[in-house]
């Protein structure tokens, strides 16, 4: 049976911010709320899906930018603004999940759909 969990999937989004305290945490804890909540929260597995999407997304972007730094320091810009994006988004996606609105990461790949 399927519950309606608002405040879980606010808490999902907002876990990412752990990586501001633990360095890892940001990644572990979405995916672990989303594999063992996914069959019990509705729109569970979309916001999880798209949470992952976008963490793996950002450390594919932010991997890419290292050697881009020798290269004028082009690099550098494309980190600040991963880094930016690591903080705002998380945010404006758990607003939106307690609006009952679809999460929205742009620039995210779609590896799990």
């Amino acid at each position: 049976m399927m519950i309606e969990n608002r405040q879980l999937l606010v808490l999902t989004h907002l876990s990412q911010l752990l990586d501001l305290v633990t360095g890892v945490g940001g990644f572990i804890v979405p995916l672990v709320i989303w594999l063992t909540k996914k069959d019990d929260v509705i729109d569970m597995d979309l916001h999880g899906k798209a949470i992952l999407n976008f963490r793996i997304s950002m450390f594919i972007y932010i991997l890419i930018c290292i050697p881009a730094i020798f290269l004028f320091g082009l690099g550098i810009i494309g980190i600040i603004i991963s880094g930016i994006f690591y903080l705002v988004f998380p945010i404006i996606n758990a607003l939106r999940a307690s609006n009952n609105q679809p999460p929205n990461y742009p620039l995210s790949i779609q590896f799990l759909k």
